[in-house]
């Protein structure tokens, strides 16, 4: 089964671990991966819901960016594998994690909500655990069509309609 752990620090009151669940079981049955990573499987993914210094601090750390932004992923098992599947029990694909203060004012810049914007974001850093990038155009309009299907599946808006994320 998937585990989606959720750690929420200074959010608003939601039930973000059942949004967080939903949206990350999307990715994955809607992923590449999606015959491999049966939800019977044993893996986990953790999010933590944080804010921009914690998220700014990690950035700066990981990839050398000294500056919030709304989600970072930090995968724990590669796409090979994945591939060479099945995982070990209770293996964890990795960690997303979500700034706040970035989060919310994207959302209000949308027009959308705040529990709409993080579930796609869990969508998008959920696909980065899975191995999908964005560091092409071919690699960016495959992941951003992925997420709009799966958006549309957790009846959210285009997330790209206004260029998000």
């Amino acid at each position: 089964m998937l585990i989606v752990s959720v750690d929420a620090i200074g959010w608003p009151a939601a039930d973000w671990a059942a949004l967080a669940a939903r949206a990350a079981r999307e990715a994955v049955q809607r992923s590449p991966y999606a015959g491999l990573l049966a939800l019977d499987d044993e893996v986990e993914i953790a999010v933590r819901l944080s804010d921009d210094e914690e998220v700014r601090t990690l950035n700066a750390q990981y990839r050398g960016k000294n500056k919030p932004t709304n989600v970072l992923s930090f995968p724990m098992e590669t796409p090979e594998a994945i591939l060479a599947a099945p995982l070990a029990p209770e293996t964890s694909l990795g960690d997303i994690i979500l700034a706040l203060e970035t989060c919310a004012r994207e959302a209000a810049e949308r027009g959308v909500t705040l529990a709409a914007h993080a579930q796609h974001l869990v969508v998008h850093g959920a696909l980065h655990l899975l191995g999908l990038d964005h560091m092409t155009d071919v690699e960016a309009e495959q992941m951003e069509t992925l997420e709009r299907e799966i958006c549309a599946a957790l009846g959210l808006h285009d997330p790209y309609d206004d260029r998000e994320a």
